[in-house]
């Protein structure tokens, strides 16, 4: 039997993730909490050789507003609802630097052993919104990969969708723009077409945080399906939610679930993929680096019961291709 894998990815951001909800009423504390409890987790992985992708907004690389604009792509998103365009806020509310650009975050996890630098698109860009078109996507994966080679010598390989509208029209031009490994969305159908939101979606989906509602999250190698054109699609498993400060219990219980999925992976030689935002902590940093902690140290010990590996998506990605070379060569 396979050994099981803990995969983490984590959509790295700042108010470029949340922009469209917020407008320009947020708590400055809450990205400044965020700023400081990265290089925590960044220590923490590094010393426990945890392997992680940080798909990282395009725009997070910039110094200053001058080489933000300097490495925008001509064809910028024309989406029906103009408030989602990363580029129509910032004009209507103006460049927050502390919230917009983080060049130092970045070299940090690229300096980080075991992490993987991945994407976020350059502009979190909506795939699945109308109005916007695959040229005006293509051009935005183009100025991902544009900066981060000219700014840290990095060829991105792993992309994440924002929302994660993922669609599958554009994977094409994924794997044309140099992304061979995308996060894909559990297959129960609340995580599906998650540009049409529902209460029924979100009740469902909060609800299997604490106990299963929908099929298995983890699952095996055998399940990740390969095509030559396309990206390895890496499923997600489930993802961190916030820390809840006034509720205990259900912090108790949502954590409980996540260590018990990792058990199963270990003992089952499944995958398992955990991801969340590294915003979320900013609320309560010191209670969810605590929890983080937690899920580390059990891994460390389903890693020496179980031999369960840290994989970021790329490294699990490219075993995937290698092992369906393999079996292709058998045949």
């Amino acid at each position: 039997m396979q050994a099981g894998i803990f995969t983490i990815s984590l959509d790295f951001e700042l108010l470029w993730g949340i922009f469209d909800k917020v407008g320009h009423r947020y708590d400055p504390r809450y990205f400044a909490n965020t700023r400081k409890v990265i290089p925590q987790m960044l220590d923490l992985f590094g010393q426990n050789q945890i392997g992680a992708t940080w798909a990282t907004v395009g725009m997070l690389f910039a110094e200053n507003e001058d080489e933000w604009k300097a490495y925008q792509p001509e064809q910028l998103p024309s989406y029906r609802q103009n408030e989602l365009s990363a580029y129509s806020w910032a004009e209507q509310y103006g460049i927050r630097p502390e919230v917009h650009f983080a060049p130092e975050l970045v070299k940090q996890i690229i300096e980080t052993p075991f992490q993987e630098l991945g994407s976020h698109t350059f502009a979190h860009y909506y795939t699945l919104m109308r109005g916007q078109s695959p040229l005006q996507f293509r051009a935005d994966l183009k100025a991902s990969q544009r900066i981060a080679k000219e700014k840290f010598g990095v060829s991105l390989q792993s992309l994440v969708f924002p929302r994660n509208h993922v669609n599958e029209l554009y994977l094409k031009i994924c794997k044309e723009e140099g992304f061979l490994y995308a996060r894909g969305n559990p297959k129960n159908w609340y995580w599906q077409e998650t540009q049409h939101e529902d209460l029924s979606k979100k009740l469902v989906r909060s609800a299997d945080c604490f106990f299963q509602v929908g099929s298995k999250s983890t699952y095996s190698q055998e399940e990740i399906q390969v095509y030559p054109q396309e990206p390895v699609i890496i499923p997600a498993s489930r993802i961190l939610r916030p820390f809840a400060p006034k509720s205990p219990l259900l912090n108790s219980q949502r954590l409980r679930r996540i260590l018990s999925e990792m058990s199963d992976a270990a003992q089952n030689g499944s995958i398992y993929h955990l991801w969340w935002h590294p915003h979320n902590f900013g609320k309560d940093p010191d209670r969810a680096m605590k929890e983080l902690n937690q899920i580390i140290t059990h891994y460390l010990s389903l890693k020496d019961q179980y031999a369960m590996r840290s994989m970021t998506m790329a490294s699990l990605g490219e075993e995937v291709l290698q092992s369906k070379n393999r079996m292709d060569l058998t045949l």
